[in-house]
């Protein structure tokens, strides 16, 4: 066998999340962007002399709040991707750096799927594989809940049927 024979290649996963990540991703930023809104406004009203340079930066987090709240989860369904083959778990996510990532199938430990409140109000979980890796764990975020779960349970069986011992 030659070097890099049948070692997972590096090549663009097939699948892209569940759409409902958008709108996941959007009630994400719009909570970030209320948590330092609601400070300035109680400050705007009990400061009057600072009322204006308060007000105007709450004008400003809540413009680009907003504005990173339509963008960027556009942006990002469009560059995050997945994909789980018989060999390897493989993931690329990023918008200016991005960070492709395979798990090979004999390397995979733990297979976990989370839901966070938010995650559960848009009906998503995230798939988290975790390795014998330094890098850490492999994260899908914003799979439906049901596909996870199919998922967990396919990574699961061909990781028992997979030699190896994870390490």
């Amino acid at each position: 066998m030659t070097a890099g024979e049948g070692a997972p290649r590096l090549r663009p996963p097939a699948n892209s999340l569940d759409r409902r990540a958008v709108g996941w991703w959007r009630a994400q930023w719009l909570l970030l962007t209320a948590a330092p809104l609601v400070p300035l406004g109680v400050l705007a009203a009990l400061i009057s002399p600072a009322r204006p340079w308060l007000l105007l930066s709450a004008a400003v987090t809540a413009g680009l709040g907003v504005c990173c709240a339509v963008v960027l989860p556009r942006w990002w369904f469009h560059t995050h991707r997945w994909e789980v083959t018989e060999d390897a778990v493989y993931v690329r996510t990023g918008l200016l750096l991005q960070e492709w990532r395979i798990a090979p199938m004999s390397r995979i430990q733990t297979v976990d799927t989370v839901r966070g409140p938010l995650e559960q109000l848009f009906g998503l979980a995230t798939l988290t594989v975790t390795t014998a890796s330094a890098k850490g764990a492999v994260r899908i975020a914003g799979l439906g809940h049901e596909p996870a779960a199919a998922l967990a349970e396919r990574l699961t069986r061909i990781t028992r049927d997979t030699p190896g011992d994870a390490t």
